[in-house]
């Protein structure tokens, strides 16, 4: 069964395809309150406030059900690590493929989020990765991994000393080679809903996967992270009576 009858089955939910908007350079940021703002910014922002499948949400009640396995398949090859106003984002190259339902996503790239945007039944962790993946037709899944306390996480600690200090700098990945797997934990339970980007424009219709296990940064990776974004989570949005999916 493939992705959007298997979603049929479970929520009666569909995935209408993921649009990009052109409003790229419309400024938006974290600070205040400003998140409860981003429609007002541009008509492409619209869904920030009249959508009714917002993520992030927090991740309880959810019903058990028999979730395809993730063929998580990611390679070495990345390009670079840029600081671009809003996050740390590493570029992903060719040949990093997440296969779910059936369908063969390429994926884009990967990002962070301070503390993480998600919560776990109530529980916020310090920092959520984000591995976003496209289908041709620009159809979005995304894979949040938690990140907790404890041990130093050596693949993240090659991105926080190639991210930019500076806003809109980017560095090249020597020899456009990262590790970028051991930046996911050793299981891949995860929990399944109908939601959006966390980022303006917002977009609904992005198939969310949040890992169940998360894996470990040191408090001192936390802090130099930090210490670029003290906060660039959005948020958590309403349900709307919206179900999750739980492996």
């Amino acid at each position: 069964m493939n992705r959007r009858n298997l979603l049929k089955a479970f929520t009666g939910l569909c995935f209408p395809l993921y649009q990009p908007a052109s409003a790229a350079e419309t400024h938006w940021d974290y600070k205040g309150d400003d998140p409860q703002h981003w429609s007002e910014l541009s008509a492409e922002y619209q869904s920030c406030s009249a959508g009714v499948s917002q993520s992030p949400i927090n991740l309880d009640h959810g019903i058990k059900a028999s979730l395809p396995q993730l063929e998580i398949d990611y390679g070495d090859n990345f390009t670079s690590v840029e600081n671009n106003g809003h996050t740390v984002l590493v570029t992903a190259g060719k040949g990093n493929q997440l296969v779910v339902d059936g369908e063969r996503y390429n994926l884009v790239q990967c990002h962070f989020h301070h503390p993480s945007e998600h919560l776990l039944k109530g529980a916020r962790f310090p920092l959520e990765c984000h591995f976003v993946h496209r289908l041709p037709d620009d159809e979005i899944a995304v894979i949040g991994v938690l990140m907790k306390e404890g041990r130093r996480n050596d693949v993240f600690e090659q991105i926080l000393r190639l991210a930019p200090k500076t806003p809109g700098k980017m560095a090249e990945i020597p020899g456009g080679h990262l590790a970028i797997k051991n930046l996911l934990p050793a299981t891949f339970h995860y929990i399944r809903y109908s939601g959006s980007l966390t980022t303006p424009p917002c977009s609904e219709a992005v198939n969310w996967m949040v890992l169940i296990e998360p894996v470990e940064i040191s408090a001192e990776q936390i802090a130099r992270f930090a210490a670029l974004y003290p906060d660039n989570a959005r948020p958590i949005q309403p349900l709307h009576h919206r179900p999750i999916l739980e492996d």
